[in-house]
């Protein structure tokens, strides 16, 4: 079934973002619900795209596993649906996990390998993203000489994130705390992007997200490479010059911009055509992705 929206009465309900729903279990741990809402430049759409909660969840376990000798996360091995009454676990199967209750840090951790979207547009004015320089002589969805980091800072519910340089990613984590996301970001990114091309797909950005637990030790959290957090292009159709397929929302944004859609709420309805073909990309790059 399609979700929306959850409606859990067994736990208290902490917030809804822009598609989870975030629930208390206890003191120290939390459900996150991935409904099926879809938000596109930072506006959230009023139909759901059928399954995408669950592809974002298990396309997220997949990559927590993959990369749990890396860095510590954020999972507990709690099934979600021992923590909700029994009326409710249709609402949480297959799309939920419970996770430790973490300090998100305030900066997004955006890693870069192709030149596109926003950075494709600063590149332009500047030969440069996010204060890191890059050559001269880029195109459009260019591969980059190498993975560069340009962090963005989180923005409240309807308002836009904003691209930050390093030395205000320091000013606001502290130095080393900042160096040591950076180069966690990186090496996760530059491994899942070498692991994605033997299954046929360019990951040409992603954003990851980090928190701390008391001991102040860094954990990966909230969502990893999914579609709704990354750029994924097939390989048998990119071109260098020339914006290409995705199996991500950029689909959605083509269609938006197609109607002349504002960027601000509030959003259309998407014809069930749209919503379809968005479902099958996003389901797609699980298949190809996870196996």
């Amino acid at each position: 079934m399609d979700l929306y929206q959850s409606s859990l009465t067994s736990l208290p309900l902490l917030a809804r973002g822009k598609v989870r729903d975030i629930y208390a279990v206890g003191d120290d741990r939390l459900l996150l619900v991935a409904s099926d809402r879809l938000s596109a430049y930072d506006v959230i759409l009023p139909t759901p795209i059928p399954e995408k909660g669950r592809v974002l969840t298990q396309l997220s376990l997949f990559w927590f596993r993959r990369f749990a000798q890396l860095v510590p996360n954020q999972l507990t091995g709690v099934d979600p649906e021992s923590v909700v009454a029994a009326h409710e676990r249709d609402q949480v199967r297959g799309r939920s996990v419970v996770v430790k209750r973490l300090k998100p840090l305030p900066v997004e951790a955006v890693v870069r390998g192709y030149l596109e979207g926003s950075g494709w547009k600063e590149y332009q004015e500047s030969r440069s993203v996010c204060g890191v320089p890059l050559p001269a002589g880029l195109n459009r969805a260019s591969k980059l000489p190498h993975a560069i980091f340009t962090p963005a800072t989180k923005a409240e519910a309807g308002e836009h994130d904003e691209n930050i340089d390093f030395a205000r990613t320091c000013a606001i984590l502290g130095e080393a705390r900042a160096q040591e996301v950076r180069d966690m970001a990186i090496r996760l990114y530059t491994e899942a992007a070498d692991y994605a091309l033997t299954r046929g797909i360019i990951i040409a950005d992603t954003k990851f997200e980090f928190g701390v637990d008391d001991k102040g030790t860094l954990h990966l959290i909230d969502e990893v490479l999914t579609p709704d957090s990354s750029r994924f292009w097939p390989m048998d159709t990119y071109r260098v010059g020339q914006s290409p397929e995705s199996f991500d929302k950029q689909y959605v944004r083509n269609w938006l911009d197609s109607i002349g859609f504002a960027r601000k709420p509030p959003a259309p309805p998407v014809p069930a055509e749209i919503a379809q073909r968005t479902s099958e990309k996003y389901q797609e790059a699980f298949r190809r992705l996870a196996g």
